[in-house]
């Protein structure tokens, strides 16, 4: 029994020592008590789970870092710093169109003081489930006359000279806001087949605005198109930096020029039926690298923290 007690008493002791010590040792060590806790991950992705069409925040949670380079599905990673220096970002994604399956995600970072560390990481591409529909069009919409034809290969160069240099900064800040103050749907990813005979896949999300809605820009940037093309109509699209762009199509009138600076919640026009339509509503994209991404999941993303 006398035994028992002085064991007891001799891991009683032992076990304040640690707990009086463990502060010390932080003190010490310049890190927090937490640490000795199992590591997070270097590189996290927001949301974990990609499917095709989803936006993804890819985040690596390291300091010391001089320079970081990325590649992911064929498209380079722009990373910047966030905000107050806490970690660094890419805001990049799965193409709708993309393959699904397993991908790799490369990334190379450059530290200050240690030289080169790998972070690469492997990423698994989902199958996302979206609907088929057909719509009735107008047919100078689906089999296009001579001058219609010029018209659509002029605006298609228009579009690659917009896509193809983007603002080498970031220029949103925070969460990204819906355009229209109007009811969403699932279109994004529809099948669709216009007149029986086009196919092609809806690439942006409809809302159901009444013609003369104020659409307004999702977050800041900088007004790159605005001008009626063939099968858009009166057409806006804002350069948010590093390849991101939101497209708002079909509006009733312009009210930006290009070049212009917008804020989130900038008026940019009015809801209407421009271009190839079967009535009033808002057309939204959202456009990565050439990549076409869900708007309602970019809505969703929690990008407060970030910038």
């Amino acid at each position: 029994m006398r035994r028992n007690y002085y064991w007891g008493m001799r891991r009683f002791k032992q076990l304040t020592l640690f707990f009086v010590l463990l502060p010390l040792f932080s003190f010490l060590s310049g890190r927090p008590a937490q640490a000795l806790s199992p590591q997070r991950p270097l590189v996290t992705l927001s949301p974990e789970f990609v499917s095709a069409g989803s936006p993804v925040l890819i985040r690596v949670h390291l300091d010391g870092v001089a320079a970081i380079d990325g590649e992911w599905l064929g498209r380079k990673l722009e990373f910047f710093r966030g905000r107050n220096g806490r970690g660094w970002f890419a805001l990049a994604g799965a193409d709708v169109e993309g393959a699904v399956g397993p991908s790799t995600l490369r990334i190379s970072v450059q530290l200050a003081k240690s030289g080169t560390r790998d972070l690469s990481r492997n990423v698994q591409i989902h199958a996302a489930h979206y609907k088929t529909g057909s719509l009735t069009v107008a047919p100078q919409f689906v089999t296009p006359g001579p001058e219609e034809l010029k018209q659509i290969e002029a605006d298609k160069l228009v579009k690659e000279k917009v896509f193809g240099t983007s603002d080498s900064e970031p220029l949103w800040a925070g969460d990204f806001q819906a355009p229209v103050t109007a009811e969403p749907t699932d279109s994004f990813g529809t099948r669709r087949t216009f007149n029986g005979k086009l196919a092609s896949i809806h690439k942006g999300m409809d809302f159901r605005a009444a013609a003369g809605t104020p659409v307004r820009a999702g977050n800041s940037g900088v007004v790159v198109l605005a001008r009626p093309l063939y099968y858009e109509g009166n057409f806006v699209v804002i350069d948010h930096g590093l390849g991101v762009y939101t497209l708002s199509m079909h509006l009733s009138r312009i009210d930006v020029q290009e070049g212009q600076r917008v804020a989130t919640g900038d008026l940019l026009g009015l809801s209407g039926a421009t271009g190839r339509v079967t009535g009033p509503h808002l057309h939204w994209a959202v456009r990565w690298q050439g990549a076409y991404l869900d708007p309602a999941k970019l809505l969703r993303l929690d990008l407060s923290g970030v910038r």
